[in-house]
């Protein structure tokens, strides 16, 4: 299954990471550099495995502690109705 960002879900590049703009509703959400790296892989059709990679190979980080970022981000952003799967 390949992640997506929901219809009306707008994504642009800050300064600090990534901003998501809902076009019905207005709201936005920041996300920081670690989210950024996650959800960029994993809209660009890797899994989560290669999210953790990505984490251990850009932060000093374990794999353990990389994983529980991904799917603790991937939990809200599913949570926020941002992403779904295809």
């Amino acid at each position: 299954m390949k992640l997506e960002l929901r219809g009306g879900i707008l994504m642009a590049e800050t300064e600090y990471g990534l901003a998501l703009l809902d076009e019905n509703s207005g709201e936005y959400w920041t996300l920081n550099p670690t989210a950024a790296v996650v959800l960029e892989t994993m809209l660009a059709g890797r899994g989560t495995d290669e999210a953790v990679h990505a984490l251990t190979e850009r932060y000093d980080v374990s794999d353990s502690f990389a994983q529980q970022d991904v799917d603790r981000i991937l939990t809200e952003l599913r949570s926020a109705g941002l992403i779904g799967e295809n």
